[in-house]
């Protein structure tokens, strides 16, 4: 058997099992969502088709498949078509460098990696991919000939560029750190030290907003903002290819949920603190354990991101944009300035009281920092509780 056989079978095996998991997840966390929803708005949520409700998703899968398939006049047929492809095919290619667990032993000192593509340039290619997802979204809203889609691909555009910016930022401050672009590597400095999230606390915060602005999920979700623009660029879509677009978006969540936990909570690693951890190589079922750590912690990334949507309020585009241009950028500038300095001086250890003084640094110098007359002042309604009626205004 050739030596690099064993990593292609091994390779072969992980992304047709974490595929057809992310297909499957991406019906079934749409389940949970409607069910933390529920949860949220103190309801029951669907529990009619199934037990506890647990074939909804095959219900409306049938129901979608059987949809009548629509397709507005003047709508450019080729790219109309190709859109909902170009949003989840990038999704669906981003794991492949995502280690789902160490190295497996086969003996004679062999041993293969738990993940698809065991490359050098892991982190930029998970990033790369990513990024793709935007000309699925903008070609759909251009496509639809709808002004209320082109304006939503517009949005969805412009808040990914705009969002990937600091991502990119904060991503440079793990790499920093590590030294390193392979995302084993990352996991196993993590095993012998320290959760990157204790040690890079701001950088976590800026790579997870970003997260979700990358996803589309509330309260990033302006270019499918049901009270301004229907449905965004998804208008005129209907059956599969509408659904394509949702699949997406729950794969990019499950990816990134994973991405996250790769970066930031040590992968498999169980102690966040230096200590006693679980080795990075082992036999089968170390490494099954590894795997179901990983997906524990995408879980609860992911419940996290649902319970941010049925939490918090949407921005307006106006307040999404000015926190990825003044807030974000600028923050995550001095975050990477700030690592670098420690790493360059050999201060790796100290990086959590770098972002801790970064903060007291911003906190410090935002009074004095130029800024512009805010939007959100109330309008005065005569006879309301803000602008109570007076003597001048009964005259």
């Amino acid at each position: 058997m050739p030596p690099w056989m064993p990593q292609f079978i091994t390779s072969m095996i992980v992304i047709l099992v974490v595929l057809h998991m992310c297909l499957g997840a991406a019906a079934y966390l749409i389940l949970l969502e409607r069910k933390v929803c529920a949860w949220a708005q103190d309801r029951i949520g669907p529990n009619r088709v199934g037990p506890m409700g647990l074939l909804q998703p095959l219900a409306d899968g049938v129901k979608l498949f059987f949809k009548e398939e629509f397709m507005p006049r003047g709508v450019d047929r080729v790219l109309f078509i190709m859109a909902p492809a170009l949003t989840v095919i990038p999704a669906m290619i981003g794991f492949v460098v995502i280690p789902w667990g160490g190295f497996l032993e086969l003996g004679d000192g062999q041993t293969v990696a738990i993940m698809g593509a065991d490359i050098n340039i892991g982190v930029v290619y998970l990033i790369a991919a990513a990024s793709l997802g935007v000309y699925g979204v903008g070609l759909g809203g251009w496509a639809s000939n709808n002004k209320y889609s082109f304006l939503g691909g517009l949005r969805a555009s412009a808040q990914m560029i705009s969002y990937e910016i600091p991502m990119g930022l904060a991503l440079l401050c793990v790499v920093l750190t590590a030294g390193t672009l392979l995302p084993q590597e990352i996991v196993r400095q993590q095993l012998d030290g320290t959760w990157f999230l204790i040690q890079q606390p701001i950088a976590a915060i800026v790579f997870y907003v970003c997260l979700l602005a990358e996803s589309g999920r509330a309260p990033f979700d302006l270019a499918e903002a049901e009270q301004e623009l229907i449905g965004g660029w998804h208008t005129e879509y209907s059956s599969m290819k509408w659904a394509l677009f949702f699949m997406g978006e729950y794969i990019h969540v499950v990816v990134g949920s994973a991405f996250f936990a790769t970066l930031f909570l040590g992968g498999w690693s169980l102690n966040p603190l230096t200590g006693w951890d679980l080795p990075q190589t082992g036999g089968i079922l170390l490494m099954l354990l590894q795997f179901g750590i990983v997906l524990g912690k995408v879980f609860l990334l992911v419940f996290l991101t649902m319970m941010v949507r049925w939490t918090l309020p949407r921005f307006r585009f106006d307040q999404l944009m000015r926190l990825a241009w003044e807030g974000l950028i600028p923050l995550s500038l001095l975050i990477l300035l700030m690592t670098s300095l420690f790493v360059y001086l050999g201060w790796t250890g100290w990086l959590w009281a770098g972002s801790l003084g970064c903060l007291a640094l911003v906190w410090l110098i935002l009074p004095f920092m130029p800024g512009q007359t805010s939007a959100n002042h109330k309008i005065e309604l005569i006879g309301s509780r803000f602008s109570p009626p007076t003597d001048q205004g009964r005259r």
